[in-house]
């Protein structure tokens, strides 16, 4: 089948169909050439199979519809792609829909508990990452969460869900895709070993050699990582097994400025463990603002020559308009914060965009 997109890896940077990302920009003296800027985008495919929870998703004008959020969510990404944006961070496990918090009584869950790939979540993940490729952006494709994990049997279903995940990807073609294999693989809600650290690294390993010969990109596999949880440095054994090291910025300095000083260090921290060897370094989850200063976590992890990705949840007492995690989500660029990401993004990237 006929794609058009291929996103490759070249020591720290990335290529969009052999050419680097963001060719020859700059932004206030910081190079963005090879940079994957991003957003956390991953209910894009969410549906709840608790009929108890269900309920608790209703949009504004009507009961909860999956095919309504999907086709939303497609129709919004020709105006992310306008502003700059190259790549989202979608999960077949999702996020929480709620934002932050402890209990998580929905299934939200593309897998069945044997492992297999539930087809209707298939087809919806399609529809997406089609439309992505035809737009010129990458996905990075999250298979695990841990709020969700726990719906599968036992270690053998996190194998077969893996390698259907995998083969899903491989079947369709696809050279856009990074693999995530969890949403912050240290966390200790999870309830399989093999997604955390140490054994964490299995799964990357898996998943590049099971690739390995079968993608049309110059790595011959796809390029896999897993995310670590706010302000942690990945440990060694993830690193050394990935192609993409995945930081995250939650929990970093005070509530929605955060600490870009921080951002900084946490940088150079990772590219100062013995594991690393180059690889490219991708935050895909950060809940810190402040777009209108002239420091902030994006432009932190910008100036250290590090990839950033923008998290956004409906905060208690906030309107539909707000939010890219919070379900039933509102895909559009509707909110101040919305905005500001959106409108900073296009600056950067040279865009005449505007929200």
């Amino acid at each position: 089948m006929k794609r058009h997109t291929r996103i490759d890896i070249d020591g720290e940077s990335f290529l969009l169909n052999g050419k680097p990302t963001y060719p020859g920009l700059t932004y206030n003296g910081i190079r963005l050439e090879g940079l994957l800027l991003n957003s956390r985008m991953v209910q894009g495919v969410f549906e709840d199979l608790n009929p108890e929870t269900r309920d608790l998703w209703a949009y504004p004008d009507g009961t909860w519809d999956p095919g309504r959020n999907t086709r939303e969510f497609i129709e919004a990404m020709p105006q992310w792609r306008r502003a700059g944006l190259l790549a989202f961070t979608i999960n077949f496990q999702g996020g929480s829909p709620t934002g932050y918090g402890q209990a998580k009584p929905w299934i939200n869950n593309a897998f069945e508990a044997d492992g297999a790939l539930r087809p209707d979540y298939a087809e919806r993940m399609r529809r997406i990452i089609d439309r992505a490729d035809e737009l010129g952006m990458a996905v990075i494709l999250g298979f695990f969460y841990f709020g969700q994990d726990q719906h599968l049997k036992d270690e053998a279903a996190v194998l077969r869900a893996t390698d259907e995940a995998t083969d899903w990807i491989l079947g369709h073609g696809y050279q856009n895709v990074l693999v995530e294999t969890g949403n912050e693989i240290d966390a200790r809600a999870y309830n399989h070993a093999i997604i955390r650290p140490p054994r964490g690294a299995e799964l990357v390993t898996r998943i590049r050699d099971r690739s390995r010969g079968r993608v049309a990109n110059t790595a011959g596999h796809l390029h896999v990582g897993a995310s670590f949880s706010g302000n942690k440095i990945p440990t060694p054994e993830i690193v050394a097994a990935s192609d993409i090291i995945y930081p995250h910025g939650n929990g970093v300095g005070p509530a929605l400025t955060g600490d870009p000083a921080r951002i900084r260090e946490m940088v150079r921290q990772i590219r100062a463990l013995p594991a690393y060897r180059g690889q490219p370094i991708v935050f895909n989850e950060d809940d810190h603002f402040a777009f209108d200063q002239p420091d902030n976590h994006f432009l932190a992890a910008l100036g250290e020559g590090a990839s950033w990705g923008y998290f956004d949840y409906r905060m208690k007492d906030e309107g539909f308009a707000e939010g890219y995690q919070s379900v039933p989500v509102d895909w559009g660029i509707g909110s101040e914060r919305k905005r500001g990401f959106f409108n900073l993004l296009a600056k950067i990237t040279g865009s005449d965009f505007r929200a």
